[in-house]
């Protein structure tokens, strides 16, 4: 076919109507399992791609999702907005994402602006920080927000890991090794992430009976964790280390491997988020794993829900402990 195909072509391949391959196009549920399959087929065959301008003037629906994000390189955001991204896909939406450069109210009033001039249907906030969590809560955006991460509470139009709960169990992964001094290397001040793994360790230590080390203030990067891990090598009463993501974990290891305290025999060490290279690390990473997929999915799912009229809620998801090589019981 030297021109480019149109639906009434997909029609007549399949043997349907119009009609039945613009409601398959649409995601409409109530088509038969062997027309959805023939009419799918049929635009494969075809190479058939809908226009999305036409069907908007069609339905009044844009079929655009808004992705605002945080100017981050930090592995967990960073994943969690590619998880969207592709999530959105999938659910056969078109998705505008937009970084902002700072968290501010203007930073985060032109994003909206911005994707307001692309009639997007709703907003997926990945609030990593506080201060975005503040903006959104505070602002009309005029269409579904849901915020990924920010709100760690798991009520109203949020999604997200349970970051307490994930803290609690790398905490009493140490503990039930038979470590009693145990140290939180934490993330910054401003992230809901950093404070909720902050809570964990302290729940776990107090449930035990134990008391918590004084907080090395950390912030998510593998310098500050070496600077923070020469003090904790200092102080040979501690045995093992909670850091609050993976790459403060790395700061921490290299410090004590450089003060001659090995890891996992004289000090333990438990990461947060699963780095794609937390594996391979000397001695391999004993971490908290994020399902960052289900958090795209869950994101989405809610999007569906809510431009739907459904009502909808969200319980914080649960994460996994990955055991290697970096914790053992004390010498």
């Amino acid at each position: 076919m030297s021109r480019k195909p149109v639906m009434s072509d997909v029609a007549r391949l399949a043997g349907v109507s119009h009609q039945t391959v613009s409601r398959v196009i649409n995601g409409a549920g109530s088509i038969r399992p062997e027309t959805r399959a023939r009419v799918e087929h049929a635009i494969a065959q075809l190479g058939y791609r809908p226009n999305s301008a036409a069907r908007a003037l069609v339905t009044s629906r844009s079929g655009i999702i808004g992705i605002i994000g945080s100017s981050t390189a930090q592995y967990g955001p960073s994943s969690i907005q590619r998880s969207v991204e592709e999530s959105a896909r999938q659910a056969g939406f078109f998705s505008s994402s937009v970084t902002l450069a700072a968290v501010t109210r203007q930073e985060i009033r032109g994003a909206l602006d911005h994707l307001s001039r692309l009639a997007v249907e709703a907003v997926v906030m990945i609030a990593a920080q506080q201060d975005a969590l503040n903006v959104v809560y505070g602002e009309d955006f005029g269409v579904p927000v849901i915020v990924v991460e920010g709100d760690l509470s798991g009520s109203g139009t949020s999604v997200g890991v349970d970051q307490v709960a994930a803290a609690r169990l790398a905490t009493q992964h140490l503990i039930d090794l038979g470590h009693r001094d145990i140290a939180h290397v934490s993330g910054p001040d401003g992230w809901p992430e950093a404070h909720g793994r902050t809570r964990g360790y302290l729940d776990a230590m107090l449930a035990a009976r134990l008391s918590p080390r004084p907080e090395w203030k950390g912030d998510w990067s593998a310098a500050r964790g070496y600077a923070l891990g020469r003090d904790v090598a200092a102080d040979r009463t501690i045995t093992a280390v909670f850091a609050a993501n993976d790459h403060t974990a790395i700061g921490v290891l290299h410090a004590l491997a450089e003060a001659g305290r090995r890891v996992p025999q004289d000090v333990s060490i438990v990461g947060f988020d699963d780095i794609p290279e937390a594996p391979y690390l000397i001695p391999a990473l004993t971490t908290i794993r994020q399902d960052f997929a289900a958090v795209g999915h869950e994101a989405i799912a809610m999007v569906k829900a809510q431009l739907s009229g459904e009502q909808c809620s969200s319980e914080l998801l649960p994460s996994d402990l990955i055991v290697r090589d970096s914790t053992a019981a004390p010498a």
